[in-house]
């Protein structure tokens, strides 16, 4: 049953604590009261915002005019297949990083990389969330979906028609295709994915396709992203973000800069690495916006933070800058990773 939550302010509910008032915030603790609460508010040509974890969203001053639906479904079932794999159902209200360690735990492999990263587990196809060389994309099953347009819910829908790519597929931006539940095939030998980020295999000492220990992945990734202010922290306002702001252009190679780091992104094409575009356009870690209310984090400059009294007023005159800085320089724009609600920059 969906029951209503008195609070109806949306910056508690967000990792930036950024956002105006909804007319009315329901809780849906089940799939089945995700729907009901959708259908209810469909059928009363009520406008309708669905929050997970709040940590990929930036919500306007304003707020939204209608109904958020805060979905916080929990349930996870683990599957032995004839292969030797495991298949991992999660419900979509689940914690993501409770998901990640709880599977781990279980000697589970191929998450460990996506270690820390804030939110509920219904956003990661949304978002094809990818961290440290790995992407959901590669995990990824399929998922259960309801579709508003024709009002039923659609089970098993293979990865392969979510139009997954770097940072999006094709739900992102929607709001006809709530996430329900997503599978996930894990390998059931305790080992990582393959080790294919520079940094992380660094920090763990191994050669770049190694396989580790997926405790120690983990660990290993939660101490690197802990280093640049991305595990959330109440007391630390570096991490009052929503992760990194701007994604990785990627642009034909003869685009791009000459002196820079890249990486192969397809044929003719390249991946550049957004922090270092914003330091090269002159950005510095903490650097200011509108009063000090809002700041690049003090450890990344790919997120910007707020630092305890700022508005999403003051967060896209900063978003606004930096992009407009790095146009300048390289002639490259920069796209913003987290969903607008309301607003733009």
């Amino acid at each position: 049953m969906s029951v209503p939550d008195v609070a109806t302010r949306l910056a508690p509910f967000t990792t930036l604590r950024l956002g105006g008032p909804a007319r009315s915030v329901v809780a849906a603790a089940s799939a089945a009261a995700v729907v009901d609460a959708l259908r209810s508010a469909d059928v009363a040509g009520e406008p309708v915002l669905l929050l997970g974890g709040g940590s990929n969203v930036v919500i306007a001053d304003e707020g939204w005019p209608g109904t958020v639906v805060r979905v916080t479904s929990t349930g996870r079932a683990v599957e032995r297949r004839d292969d030797g794999s495991v298949l991992l159902t999660v419900e979509a209200g689940e914690d993501w990083d409770e998901v990640v360690a709880a599977s781990v735990a279980d000697g589970l492999g191929g998450l460990e990389c996506l270690s820390g990263i804030p939110g509920r587990t219904g956003a990661t196809p949304v978002q094809n969330v990818g961290a440290y060389g790995v992407e959901i994309a590669e995990l990824l099953v399929d998922v259960d979906l309801y579709d508003r347009r024709v009002g039923v819910v659609r089970e098993h829908v293979p990865a392969a028609e979510l139009g997954l790519g770097y940072r999006t597929s094709s739900l992102k931006g929607r709001d006809d295709a709530i996430v329900l539940r997503v599978r996930f095939v894990l390998s059931a030998d305790g080992a990582s994915a393959p080790i294919r980020y520079p940094e992380l295999a660094g920090a763990l000492g191994v050669e770049p396709g190694s396989r580790v220990p997926a405790a120690a992945a983990r660990e290993a990734v939660l101490g690197l992203r802990a280093g640049k202010g991305m595990v959330l922290d109440p007391a630390d306002h570096d991490t009052w973000s929503a992760g990194s702001f701007f994604t990785n252009p990627v642009l034909p190679e003869a685009d791009a800069p000459g002196d820079g780091p890249r990486w192969t992104a397809g044929p003719g094409l390249v991946k550049l690495p957004a922090a270092w575009l914003i330091e090269q356009a002159g950005f510095r870690r903490g650097h200011p916006g509108p009063g000090g209310r809002v700041a690049l984090s003090g450890k990344h400059v790919l997120a910007l933070t707020n630092r305890g009294d700022g508005t999403t007023a003051d967060l896209l005159v900063l978003a606004r800058e930096v992009r407009d800085g790095v146009r300048e320089r390289f002639g490259i724009d920069l796209v913003a990773e987290p969903v607008l609600i309301h607003c733009r920059f």
